[in-house]
């Protein structure tokens, strides 16, 4: 995975609640095991109509929104336990995913394919959504060390939370067995203080 310490990018405004893992990456697209090339069809029954045409309704076909974050409503990847839908968002571009609630499996998938998924309050969240839909070029800055989400032009930001072990493994780029390898060194010390 790729470190991670502060981002600095506009943001997509999806403002719907209880999006689910299967409106994220519909199940007929599950059949690969590779996580690359699941973001072509990330939101595919929304990006696009029966026919395959692009629906231009949808926030992801305008091309005033773009970037690194998506900020959607409340309860993001309920539903089923598919971890394509973490691997969907990472392949599209997305870093960061901010919403006023995640499904804890959805939650621990992200974290462990390096998508942060940053829980604000729903006060927050309206107010960036207001924000960011009158003003698609605003940009956000995610600081991961000081755990701090804020609109750069604006004066707002928000402090969240994140498991500590899950903090260290994305600032240093770490799966979980990238981190038990970094600890290579302590473990042969502990194993040769048994003997």
């Amino acid at each position: 995975m790729e470190k991670f310490t502060k981002i600095t990018s506009t943001a997509v405004p999806l403002d719907i609640e209880n999006i689910d893992t299967d409106q994220i990456i519909p199940a007929r697209f599950l059949k690969a095991t590779d996580k690359q090339g699941f973001g072509n069809n990330v939101f595919r029954d929304w990006r696009y109509d029966n026919l395959g045409n692009v629906n231009p309704e949808f926030i992801f076909n305008n091309p005033s929104y773009k970037g690194k974050i998506l900020v959607a409503g409340n309860n993001f990847g309920c539903g089923s336990s598919r971890e394509h839908a973490a691997w969907a968002l990472v392949d599209y571009g997305f870093k960061v995913i901010v919403s006023s609630y995640f499904a804890d499996i959805f939650k621990g998938n992200s974290l462990n394919n390096g998508l942060l998924p940053i829980q604000v309050s729903e006060t927050f969240l309206k107010k960036l959504m207001e924000i960011l839909i009158a003003e698609p070029t605003v940009q956000l800055e995610v600081d991961l060390e000081k755990q701090h989400i804020s609109v750069i032009e604006k004066n707002i930001s928000e402090f969240f939370e994140i498991d500590t072990f899950k903090k260290n493994c994305l600032i240093n780029g770490y799966d979980d067995i990238d981190f038990l390898l970094s600890k290579r060194e302590a473990i042969k010390e502990f194993e040769l203080s048994r003997n």
